[in-house]
C-alpha cells in the first residue's frame, strides 16, 4: 500500500524538500511542533525502522545528521532533537526538531500552521545550508 511519503517520493503529491539523495529525502512537515521540524525518510518503503536493512538505516542516519547540521545554521537553537514514533504514517521516518526547551518536543501540544511563503523559505534556507555543510568551498 502506497503511504502519503511514497507519493512525496514519486512526486504525485508536492513537498517543501530540504534534501535528497539516491535513497533518502528531507522536506519539512507541515504540520510542524516548531519552524524548521523536518521529516527524513527512506525512499524505499519500509512500515518499521527496525525492519530497515543495516546499511540502509545507517545510511538515513548519516543523512539526518547531515541535514540536523543545516537545520541548525538556519534555526539556532539548544540542540536539533530526534523522534522516532512510527505510528502517524505507515513509512519509517525521523523527526528533527529545532530545540530550546524539552516542550518543543511535546506532540500532544498543538501545531504550527505556517503560510506557503513561509514554508518556501524555510526549506530554502534550510537547502543552502546544507549545501555549505557538505560543500563548504562552494559556500565560500
Amino acid at each position: 500500500m502506497s503511504t502519503i511519503f511514497s507519493k512525496i517520493v514519486s512526486g504525485e503529491i508536492p513537498a517543501y524538500k530540504v534534501a535528497e539523495s539516491n535513497d533518502y529525502l528531507a522536506f519539512l512537515d507541515i504540520s510542524p511542533l516548531t519552524r524548521g521540524h523536518v521529516l527524513v525518510i527512506p525512499k524505499k518503503e519500509t512500515d518499521y525502522i527496525f525492519d530497515i536493512n543495516d546499511d540502509e538505516y545507517m545510511g538515513m542516519w548519516v543523512f539526518a545528521k547531515i541535514v540536523a547540521q543545516g537545520i541548525r545554521k538556519v534555526f539556532p537553537c539548544l540542540k536539533v532533537g530526534v523522534a522516532v514514533v512510527g505510528l502517524e504514517v505507515a513509512h519509517a521516518h525521523i523527526h528533527l526538531i529545532p530545540l530550546n526547551a524539552i516542550q518543543d518536543m511535546d506532540f500532544s501540544r498543538p501545531k504550527l500552521s505556517l503560510p506557503e511563503d513561509e514554508m518556501t523559505q524555510i526549506a530554502e534556507d534550510i537547502r543552502l545550508a546544507i549545501s555549505a555543510v557538505t560543500n563548504p568551498t562552494d559556500a565560500e
